[in-house]
């Protein structure tokens, strides 16, 4: 059958067509597109692209992914079960000025460490000394200076079996000694012109070295003491030191550390003026019948002058 030059089989045939293409192709309107399923001037040339599909379902709409900067990634320390992990690295630790500097430290999970202060440190008080009390020194004026001077001298004489007696140098040795010693314990010196030789003490000492025993200590000693021949004793008395190779500022320390003397000739407790003190001295070398020169007897006291 034909229609307007057309048969029937023609017409059908081009129905059927055009059936199949409009089933083929559906109107899609994509974000920004207009109702006619054209897109708009302002999405034309936008860059897009595709996602993945989500548990697989598709037809989901394409969207516009802006890829982020990812954090870099930190290592994974394994750590054992409430075992305390300690640091070796070196810390920043700041200083009292707010600078950093690097030192080691531990730190354990179970104890951190404290935050530094980000200020200097306020200045600690010094911690109070309670100063121990000492003896009221002698005089008002407090600890004396040292002093100088020279003592009167000695003659150097001799006994009369050829014993030595005493020497300015055995005198000038003592005084300087004996007012050291004094000075350093806050005691006031004597004046050297009051430190002077002595010659009844000398002569007691002639008459000990003049024992003709071969034993030194034979006659030794203070008024009673008695010689081996039997001679009686001369002379005076006083705070004796005797031995080898003694001189005039070895027997002022000897006399010093010995409590009995030093109460005796330095007497620590006198609180008066030294002005009117005398401190007589006298010394001898060698003996009889064999004691070399370098064997001495020594003999000092305080007296009033």
């Amino acid at each position: 059958m034909r229609m307007g030059g057309m048969d029937y089989r023609t017409t059908t045939a081009i129905a059927a067509l055009a059936v199949v293409i409009g089933l083929a192709v559906p109107v899609v309107s994509a974000p920004g597109s207009t109702g006619a399923g054209v897109p708009s001037s302002a999405s034309a040339g936008a860059t897009i692209e595709s996602s993945s599909s989500i548990d697989g379902a598709a037809g989901s709409a394409d969207l516009q992914v802006v890829p982020t900067a990812e954090p870099a990634a930190t290592p994974f320390v394994p750590v054992a079960p409430e075992t305390p992990v300690a640091s070796a690295q070196p810390q920043p630790e700041r200083t009292g000025s707010g600078a950093v500097s690097s030192a080691t430290t531990s730190v354990t999970a179970a104890r951190p460490a404290a935050a530094a202060p980000d200020r200097p440190l306020a200045a600690q008080p010094a911690p109070i000394t309670v100063a121990t009390p000492t003896p009221t020194p002698s005089i008002s004026s407090g600890c004396p200076s040292a002093i100088s001077g020279s003592t009167p001298g000695a003659p150097s004489r001799a006994s009369s079996l050829g014993v030595a007696g005493t020497t300015s140098a055995d005198l000038q040795s003592f005084a300087v000694a004996y007012n050291a010693i004094r000075v350093a314990n806050c005691l006031a010196p004597v004046p050297f012109s009051n430190i002077r030789y002595d010659s009844c003490m000398e002569d007691r000492l002639f008459w000990m070295a003049e024992d003709p025993s071969t034993d030194p200590m034979s006659a030794w000693g203070h008024i009673g003491s008695v010689r081996s021949d039997g001679v009686p004793s001369v002379g005076c008395d006083g705070n004796l030191a005797g031995g080898t190779d003694n001189s005039g500022a070895t027997v002022a320390q000897k006399w010093w550390d010995s409590s009995g003397h030093r109460a005796s000739l330095y007497k620590p407790t006198y609180t008066g003026a030294t002005g009117n003190v005398c401190v007589l001295f006298a010394m001898t070398h060698g003996g009889v019948p064999n004691e070399p020169y370098s064997f001495t007897r020594a003999a000092a006291r305080w007296v009033s002058c």
